[in-house]
């Protein structure tokens, strides 16, 4: 059984219902009482937040737009796949049934000239940089979706979507290659809150005097030489970037689903675009509920991104700073808000999970201790321990806040190594019931946020690169000082204690080295 439960918004005389069909707010259990609360999204569509109400009761359907596999992935293409993680784990928490699709753009223009440029095939590529995305999000921890379809093994729903869009009039043939008609869609724009006659000021649009309307946008292209192709209707040819997401989304998750997320740079056109093209296929609005989408990764506060050529990679990243340390950074700010990355920012989270994982520490510590009556001060840090809980509930049922949650997570911890000093130093018992309360409590948070997971094996997570150079160095300075004070037995016996354990050191007019 779960210490919370939910219900619709009604009243009842013998503690919480069960989960119920009409499920739109929570019940959380707080010292003995039970405390109602909504889950509020902010809506790019509406421009609000909005209290959640499923789309089908007990159930969440969310699609993700997932990469395009050209290169490796770098911190801005994670931000949005941990914030969405964080966000399902969340909903999972709350009691939701959550299928989660996620897709990869296998075919694109990026794709090709990478494989052209290599001379190999654009699968080639596309396989070589998936893999790498799964290599690295495993590291984050981010939990897999239920799918992740890609543009190759879904032609067949593409044509068909594309071949309804001609027949209802809203796409249109010219020599092998299909447009949509953005004029023969009403509500264009309401997305992105502009014009069409603003969008076509400010959009870079490709030159195509062939076009009804400069800002109609390709659903399929003709074939080019060089380029992979399939058979259509039309000739052969390939997708175009945005009817993918809209053919793959229906097929898996329905005409009608909850959540749709992605970066903010994704709202205008691809997200527009897919509105336009899904409700006019299925002729029915809204085709998403809830539209989420991310803020930028910024370097110097300007965007982070492969075209700018001021990114970085998340394996280099990984290398110098743990999974946990890059993970918390991408939720320090809530989702929405612009996150400047620096290597004074990683330190930071890196230091703050010390102190998390040092107070785990001491409530596993405690836990093993002999149990003991008890106390004002197991009762006091017990009740710290729910006014934590309702705060972090209150901080991600304000459409994921996870900087606030996270505040409530320190609050914790803090007093969980007061309590500890209080036992080592004054004696005071422990009393295992109220730890046990407040484990739950701790891991509860540690687990929605998905970070410092292994701790409470009493696993820590593998140092980095970085942790081994920076211990390294340490070593050595300590082994020169002891030359320098003619200390040779002590400075000898430090070599080779490292030897022992596979390191040389190397003593050179510059200064000593080591290496495995």
């Amino acid at each position: 059984s779960k210490d919370y439960g939910c219900a619709v918004k009604t009243e009842w005389n013998h503690g919480p219902p069960s989960l119920s069909s009409g499920m739109v707010a929570f019940l959380f259990k707080f010292q003995g009482g039970y405390r109602m609360r909504e889950l509020k999204v902010y809506n790019t569509l509406t421009r609000k937040k909005e209290t959640f109400v499923p789309v089908t009761p007990g159930q969440v359907k969310m699609y993700v737009c997932g990469i395009t596999p050209y290169n490796h992935s770098h911190m801005g293409n994670a931000r949005p796949f941990v914030t969405w993680d964080v966000i399902k784990r969340y909903l999972e928490h709350l009691g939701y049934e959550v299928t989660h699709i996620q897709n990869f753009t296998d075919v694109d223009d990026k794709i090709i000239n990478a494989a052209n440029g290599e001379g190999v095939t654009w699968d080639t590529i596309s396989n070589r940089y998936i893999a790498s995305y799964f290599e690295v999000m495993d590291k984050l921890h981010i939990r897999r979706a239920d799918k992740y379809p890609r543009v190759s093994e879904h032609m067949d729903e593409i044509i068909h979507m594309v071949q309804t869009l001609i027949d209802k009039g809203y796409a249109y043939v010219i020599d092998h290659d299909v447009y949509y008609s953005v004029e023969k869609f009403n509500d264009y724009g309401e997305l992105s809150g502009r014009s069409l006659d603003d969008m076509m000021a400010g959009a870079r649009i490709e030159v195509d005097d062939r076009k009804h309307n400069p800002m109609d946008f390709a659903l399929w292209k003709g074939a080019k030489p060089g380029e992979p192709s399939w058979d259509s209707p039309w000739g052969k040819g390939r997708p175009g970037w945005h009817i993918e997401c809209s053919a793959m989304s229906n097929k898996y998750l329905g005409d009608t689903f909850d959540f749709h997320g992605g970066g903010s740079d994704l709202i205008f056109p691809h997200h527009e675009n897919e509105i336009a093209q899904s409700e006019a296929f299925t002729g029915k609005k809204p085709m998403v509920k809830y539209w989420l989408h991310n803020g930028f990764i910024t370097i110097n506060s300007e965007k982070m991104s492969k075209s700018l050529n001021n990114f970085f990679l998340v394996k280099d990243v990984l290398e110098h700073y743990s999974p946990d340390a890059l993970r918390f950074f991408l939720i320090s700010n809530h989702y929405r808000s612009p996150l400047d990355f620096s290597d004074e920012r990683l330190e930071e989270m890196t230091r703050s999970l010390e102190r998390l994982g040092t107070a785990i520490d001491n409530v596993l510590e405690l836990l093993a201790m002999p149990a003991g009556a008890k106390s004002p001060e197991a009762q006091q840090l017990l009740e710290t321990a729910h006014k934590d809980e309702e705060a972090f509930e209150n901080a991600m049922c304000d459409d994921f806040n996870t900087a606030l949650a996270s505040a409530a997570m320190f609050d914790l911890a803090k007093n969980v190594n007061i309590f500890k000093n209080a036992v080592v130093n004054n004696g005071v018992p422990v009393d295992s019931a109220a730890l046990s309360e407040v484990k739950r409590v701790f891991k509860t948070f540690t687990d929605i946020l998905g970070i410092l997971e292994d701790r409470w094996t009493g696993k820590k997570e593998d140092a980095s690169s970085k942790d081994y150079d920076d211990l390294m160095q340490a070593i050595l300075d300590i082994r020169q000082e002891c030359r320098a004070q003619k200390q040779y037995a002590l400075a000898d016996a430090i070599r080779d204690k490292l030897a022992a354990l596979g390191i040389t050191i190397e003593d050179s007019p510059q200064g000593a080295r080591w290496k495995k």
